[in-house]
């Protein structure tokens, strides 16, 4: 009698679990869709934010900053690709560089032109950083596939910069002439930056 009593008690706690399952099996669900939206918007609150923080860190350089930060990437790039010429052991580098020659020394022209046409009218800085000179003075003490190696890194770095930088003033700039030149830059940049992710990446 008393197993029987014991058996129909644990018989009825099972269903009386089973009932509560059932009972709270929508209520749980809906909960953890109330957990997933709120995780949600947190992320875009983070995203956002982060978005917000950025845009603080790096403001929108004036007309004479944006002029000297141009000048002094072509001035380096054009630097380094010489180096390149001379040093490089791979073909696809030494075929980067002459591009670069090529494309930067355009590109210095339109920023040049862009400047003067400003008003008031804007002289580029192209003298190099202290940063570019560290670099290109690493790059003269390497040659071959040491340089390759060195120089595919630096050009990955600086077209990074380079490509936020148009893409920056494009957007935000506001001396037109150079607004409309950062504009037309940018998809060489971005073109540039493919090129040598490619040659890094393969190295």
């Amino acid at each position: 009698m008393r197993h029987a009593i014991l058996t129909l008690a644990t018989t009825g706690l099972a269903l009386a679990v089973a009932g509560c399952d059932n009972k709270a099996s929508p209520d749980l669900a809906a909960a953890q869709n109330g957990v997933d939206n709120v995780s949600d918007a947190t992320a875009n609150i983070i995203a956002n934010s982060a978005a917000d923080v950025q845009e603080a860190v790096t403001p929108t350089p004036t007309g004479q900053d944006f002029a000297d930060k141009a000048a002094k990437s072509d001035a380096f790039e054009i630097a380094a690709a010489k180096l390149a010429q001379e040093k490089a052991g791979s073909a696809d580098i030494k075929s980067f560089a002459a591009m670069m020659i090529k494309d930067h020394t355009a590109s210095t022209a339109k920023i040049k032109q862009a400047a003067a046409e400003a008003t008031p009218k804007i002289t580029p800085d192209p003298t190099l950083t202290a940063d570019q000179t560290g670099k290109l003075d690493a790059l003269r003490k390497l040659s071959g596939a040491d340089f390759d190696k060195e120089y595919a890194s630096q050009q990955v770095d600086a077209h990074k910069e380079a490509l936020a930088l148009m893409q920056l003033y494009a957007d935000k700039g506001e001396v037109l002439p150079l607004k409309t030149a950062a504009a037309a830059i940018a998809p060489t940049v971005q073109t540039h930056l493919e090129k040598i992710t490619a040659i890094n990446n393969g190295q």
